[in-house]
């Protein structure tokens, strides 16, 4: 079956789905159907359409991805000024 038979039939199935108010099933076939369109370069049927997920709650916005980095072993984090006393002098 040609790619473009098969993103006709998905594309079908994902109007019918959004017809029956099945707003899932349209949504995951409307994400299949953008991983064959990018895929038409290659063989479509091969696509792999494992990476498409959302992302985790928390897990969103511009450099979130990066890992933390771990304290060096035997860290302790300096101890907090006393606001009340910081900065002030008794001489004046």
């Amino acid at each position: 079956m040609a790619s473009h038979d098969i993103i006709a039939r998905l594309t079908a199935e994902m109007a019918a789905a959004a017809e029956a108010q099945d707003f899932e099933r349209a949504a995951a076939l409307r994400n299949e159907i953008a991983v064959r369109r990018q895929a038409a370069g290659g063989d479509a049927a091969d696509a792999d359409f494992a990476g498409l997920k959302r992302q985790q709650p928390g897990a969103m916005g511009i450099g979130s991805e990066r890992p933390k980095r771990d304290a060096p072993e035997g860290w302790k984090p300096p101890k907090k000024p006393d606001p009340m006393t910081t900065g002030r002098s008794r001489r004046r």
